[in-house]
């Protein structure tokens, strides 16, 4: 049933929501951290001068943690290289984006904007040419341009914003807010309220000089395929490049685009070499329209994970995990009373029987439903436990009662911070300190190794660690008793106080949130831009291990908490 459920999951959010897979979300902000030549901090006190320099690539760039550990000795407390982890973290999201856009070209080609036009498209090419290897030259040209026309769209999204930017964009609350905005008019328009449209007298134009000979009409044909198709893959293009852009990749957009003309180039040209195949296209009809409203259910779903990301971060406490499941379930319940006919859009046709495929999507749809209603009284969900707000916004929650109580925080005390972080931001029955000098302290006083969770609010792989990995009995008898837990927050906005904020000496920039301190102590301390991170220290703030990122393999994470253990112990 386990393996049903993520197959049924995998069909309906691979296009929107591959972007918030286990890949690389960019959760520093660069205005609080600037990659340059720069003694680094002590990492028993961040914000204080060593005389240890620091070299850091110039093309650094933020990205979430992969199970890869960082190679350091376990000897020293010094900072840690990590450009090889990093590297391999931006080619897996890079993969992630080309993938997402293989599968938005692909939805794009059964859009009723481009479907009809296959069969006319390739008889142009059969009947034009003198022969059949004239038609596939052409046809392969055509679908060249096809492909770097959009490549060229995407290069110009990189190549105008550049990673600093798209960096900034993946927490920045108010883009996140217009992402939420932009993605629930794509919806809007998919549902038929209105359609996307270039101006005519463009198109047009351009669609006049596609009858020109040789290349340069091959061309104006892909260009004008491009502009006639808008009203349907405008949305999916830009959602396609809001997802690429929110992960702050310096190629994201064009590599998102090239994956998204090659599904969508491929076919032109695949039909064009084998004319025959066109009889087994189905006819076009009223199932165009309904992939349309399907997208456009899917859009809005994805439209909350954005307005969650500013939710958590500027602490509205408008979305808790309850409220989001909730809509979501209305979401896809209404999909799938679309998919039996039970409700209809205005540009639909009449429904007179259900299609095998028509059926068989709304039986996963429907038990994706079922599958998410659990989850209104707390059940993790592991398998969307990364997309959902953190489990500890959960106001009723029957399984925070199995995980124990909390460990008690010393008598009197309020831990710093705890109001901001404690009740949204921690997962249920687990009690860390939130800022690190405090841990450290604490860890001291008890005699316990540290661990130290650079983590964030929009950090999805730090959502399904601690949904899927933290949960399990062993790691959380480890964690709650073993350690001191210190969750830093790389991307909270929560300003701090006057006398706390300072200037950087490793970025040379003015530290006012409690986000940027994080950020700042992580990069400067441990070289590292990635969430989540596990560091391991000592009671001195010393490195006992190599730091890892996340590890979905629970038998391999508990031995790396138990090495810790030892490591302190021996000591």
């Amino acid at each position: 049933m386990k393996n049903i459920l993520k197959l049924m999951l995998g069909l309906l959010l691979a296009f929107p929501l591959t972007g918030f897979t286990q890949t690389a979300d960019s959760l520093l902000s660069t205005d609080g951290v600037e990659f340059s030549d720069a003694t680094t901090e002590d990492a028993t006190s961040p914000g204080t001068q060593t005389d240890s320099l620091l070299t850091v690539p110039e093309d650094l760039v933020f990205s979430e943690g992969a199970a890869d550990t960082l190679a350091q000795d376990s000897s020293a407390a010094a900072p840690v290289k990590q450009d090889a982890d990093d590297s391999g973290s931006e080619k897996k999201s890079l993969w992630t984006i080309f993938i997402a856009g293989l599968l938005g070209g692909f939805a794009a080609f059964i859009m009723p904007c481009i479907f009809p036009m296959v069969p006319l498209t390739v008889s142009f090419f059969t009947k034009r040419s003198a022969s059949r290897a004239k038609a596939i030259s052409h046809a392969l040209l055509y679908g060249l341009f096809i492909i770097v026309i959009y490549v060229a769209l995407g290069m110009f999204i990189s190549i105008t914003f550049g990673s600093d930017a798209l960096n900034e964009l993946s927490t920045n609350g108010v883009f996140n807010f217009i992402f939420f905005l932009v993605l629930v008019l794509f919806a809007a328009s998919f549902f038929g309220a209105f359609e996307l449209t270039l101006p005519s007298s463009f198109v047009n134009k351009i669609d006049a000089k596609s009858d020109q000979g040789g290349l340069v009409g091959l061309f104006f044909m892909a260009f004008s395929l491009a502009l006639v198709s808008f009203s349907c893959t405008g949305p999916i293009i830009g959602t396609l490049l809001v997802e690429a852009a929110s992960k702050g990749e310096r190629m994201g957009p064009a590599i998102g685009m090239l994956g998204f003309s090659v599904a969508l180039a491929l076919p032109f040209v695949l039909f064009a070499m084998f004319p025959s195949m066109l009889k087994s296209l189905p006819k076009s009809g009223g199932w165009l329209n309904s992939v349309k409203v399907v997208l456009g259910f899917l859009e809005l779903a994805l439209a909350l994970k954005f307005l969650s990301n500013v939710d958590l971060a500027y602490h509205w406490n408008w979305l808790d995990r309850e409220v989001f499941l909730a809509l979501w379930i209305v979401i896809f319940a209404l999909m799938g009373l679309y998919l039996i006919g039970k409700i209809s859009f205005a540009h639909d046709s009449p429904l007179s029987h259900l299609s095998v495929p028509r059926t068989i999507l709304a039986i996963i749809v429907f038990s994706f439903v079922v599958y998410m209603l659990p989850g209104m009284w707390g059940a993790p969900l592991k398998s969307i436990s990364a997309f959902l707000p953190p489990s500890a916004t959960q106001d009723f929650d029957l399984s925070a009662a199995s995980l124990g109580a909390a460990p008690a925080a010393a008598e009197g005390k309020q831990k710093k911070y705890h109001e901001i972080f404690h009740e949204r931001g921690t997962p249920k029955g687990f009690d860390p300190y939130y800022d690190y000098e405090e841990g450290i302290a604490a860890a001291k006083a008890l005699g316990k190794p540290a661990l130290i969770d650079f983590t964030g609010w929009n950090c999805v792989n730090c959502r399904k660690m601690e949904a899927n990995v933290w949960t399990d009995p062993k790691v959380a008898a480890l964690l709650r008793e073993e350690f001191v837990m210190i969750e830093l927050f790389v991307d909270d906005r929560t300003a701090l106080p006057a006398a706390e904020q300072f200037v950087s000496s490793y970025s040379g920039k003015k530290i006012n949130t409690i986000g940027k301190k994080n950020s700042d102590f992580q990069a400067a301390t441990f070289n590292s831009n990635s969430q989540p991170l596990y560091v391991i220290v000592d009671e001195t703030g010393k490195v006992l291990l190599p730091p890892t990122g996340a590890n979905y393999n629970i038998a391999e994470y508990a031995a790396y908490l138990q090495q810790g253990i030892d490591l302190y112990k021996t000591k």
